[in-house]
């Protein structure tokens, strides 16, 4: 039964000016540098230079800031009410822009390896099937898909019948190639590909009888079964077990970090200087180009309101430069917000993490939750997450992500609260210096632990050994 009820609701909508700002909080500088230049290829009527009395208007603009509730509230991609043209640009920025240094492992990887089959003399049915064979490998280099299954793939797209012996030829083809242990089906036979290559040696040939006939043992550490098995001795098995950890685990790998290297760039977000024990906080704005309304179209729009009579091709150009002139003033007024907003929230953290700031000490990094920013910034946690997430600020000693800053705390014996992160730089060093044929279980790091007066439970040492990268006690051990 149909039946027809009137609801009450209370909803609240973001103006497109609070979205927009929004947006422009998520964005780290290099990605800001890339959307005011398509705002400024796209808009005519915004343009580089400084508005006349800008700091007057720059101050009218800081005392009309919406507050925190205001431009974080909830989902703000309900888009309603924004006009299309506002849309169509702000869509474009979001899902079309590429970061300015991009790199895909991938496809360069591929590339990489078709050229060295093309130089080879290969058959041309087993060439067709390696290149097919080289596009199903993962960005480790590996060839985790069966053959069979490759055949029956390549038997759908092509009707052709690929015979396994012709698919085993042509891995191996792909196997020979560089860099070592590509196309290996498992991490045993990339080892022992890139084995195979080395200079025969007393540790090569050991290392290689270790992968093929005690890789279990192996990866699980297990020593002594090695050496009863193999019937060697511990010096023996140390030279061999250096050329089993010299070897490269993810071998696709080995040739795009090179050119990862150059690509990637981090370029901070703010600048926190030490001077005389004072910490001086500026916001990388060195290639934010001033931005200024186009005063001839602001012109031009008056002058065609003043007239009377106006034809539909007037009207339809009055619409067009107004919205462009509503989209330009909005935009420098977001990027205002965006500054004023990130100033305000670097001005809090440093005041929270001062001690940490003058001094390098993590012991000195003081717990710290987004709900504590926020609190003392005016602005919503929202509102905090969004400026933290994914921006760097250059300190006296290195860059760091702003994230970092933030961590949980724990009460020690005495009362006085630290930061979770001073207990794990502590749970490193003992780790660092333990004594590798017998390394410390989470049992005993958790007593050693509580000697220093940190009472921390064995189940959250396992935690944070995990967070640290840190595996457990067994795979540490070592001859």
């Amino acid at each position: 039964m149909l039946r027809q009820q009137q609801v009450l609701q209370q909803t609240q909508k973001l103006s497109p000016q609070q979205i927009q700002v929004i947006r422009m909080l998520e964005l780290p500088v290099l990605e800001l540098e890339d959307r005011i230049r398509q705002e400024l290829e796209e808009n005519p009527t915004l343009e580089e230079g400084a508005e006349s009395g800008t700091q007057e208007n720059q101050e009218d603009n800081e005392t009309t800031y919406e507050s925190a509730e205001e431009i974080s509230l909830g989902d703000y991609r309900s888009e309603d009410d924004i006009p299309d043209y506002k849309l169509q640009a702000s869509n474009r920025a979001k899902d079309e822009r590429q970061p300015e240094y991009t790199y895909t492992d991938s496809a360069s990887l591929q590339e990489y390896l078709i050229d060295q089959l093309h130089l080879k003399e290969t058959e041309p049915r087993i060439l067709a099937t390696a290149e097919y064979i080289i596009g199903t490998l993962d960005n480790n280099g590996y060839m985790n898909r069966p053959l069979s299954a490759i055949a029956d793939d390549i038997a759908f797209a092509t009707g052709a019948d690929i015979p396994e012996e012709l698919l085993e030829e042509a891995l191996l083809s792909i196997q020979e190639l560089d860099p070592p242990g590509i196309g290996a089906r498992d991490l045993r036979e990339c080892l022992l590909l890139q084995l195979e290559r080395k200079r025969a040696s007393r540790s090569t040939t050991l290392a290689y009888r270790i992968v093929d006939e005690e890789f279990e043992s192996f990866s699980k550490r297990h020593y002594e079964k090695i050496l009863k098995n193999l019937e060697i001795g511990e010096e023996e098995l140390k030279g061999a077990l250096q050329e089993i950890l010299a070897l490269n685990p993810k071998p696709g790998n080995a040739w795009s970090d090179v050119f990862e290297d150059k690509m990637e760039q981090i370029v901070p977000d703010f600048t926190v200087e030490s001077i005389d024990g004072e910490l001086i906080i500026t916001l990388n704005n060195s290639n934010i180009p001033e931005l200024r309304i186009n005063n001839s179209y602001a012109d031009m729009l008056e002058d065609w309101n003043n007239k009377n009579n106006r034809s539909s091709d007037t009207r339809n150009a009055i619409l067009f430069v107004k919205q462009k002139l509503d989209s330009a003033k909005w935009f420098i007024d977001a990027i205002r917000q965006r500054n004023h907003t990130m100033m305000r929230t670097m001005e809090v953290i440093a005041e929270l993490q001062r001690d940490y700031l003058l001094t390098g000490d993590e012991r000195k990094l003081r717990p710290m939750i987004l709900k504590d920013v926020a609190e003392r910034a005016g602005f919503d946690i929202s509102t905090i997450s969004r400026v933290s997430n994914s921006k760097y600020v250059q300190t006296d000693f290195g860059v760091l992500l702003l994230k970092e800053f933030f961590s949980e705390g724990a009460q020690k014996e005495d009362g006085e609260e630290v930061s979770t992160r001073e207990i794990k730089k502590i749970l490193q060093e003992m780790v660092d210096a333990e004594n590798k044929k017998k390394p410390l279980a989470d049992d005993r790091l958790s007593e050693m632990l509580k000697e220093r007066g940190y009472p921390v439970a064995r189940r959250t040492i396992a935690k944070y050994r995990d967070q640290l990268g840190i595996p457990v006690a067994r795979l540490r051990k070592e001859i």
